[in-house]
């Protein structure tokens, strides 16, 4: 048994372009958001689990109108 980690499968590594594509597309409308005078905050509103012990965020946004 090994510790080394194991390589990414192509699959992961679509997924995970996929995911940070995605991510920064969610940046830039952050961004335009609060060019335009609202807060945004996103928040943890769950966890998802697979069956074989990975999880990731589901993230939901809080919209604050600025104070101005």
């Amino acid at each position: 048994m090994s510790d080394a980690p194991e390589a990414l499968t192509a699959e992961q590594e679509k997924a995970i372009q996929r995911l940070a594509s995605e991510l920064h597309r969610l940046n830039n409308t952050v961004i335009e958001a609060v060019n335009l005078g609202v807060s945004v905050e996103l928040m943890r509103a769950s966890r998802y689990h697979n069956d074989k012990g990975a999880w990731g965020d589901m993230l939901v946004p809080i919209i604050r109108p600025s104070d101005k």
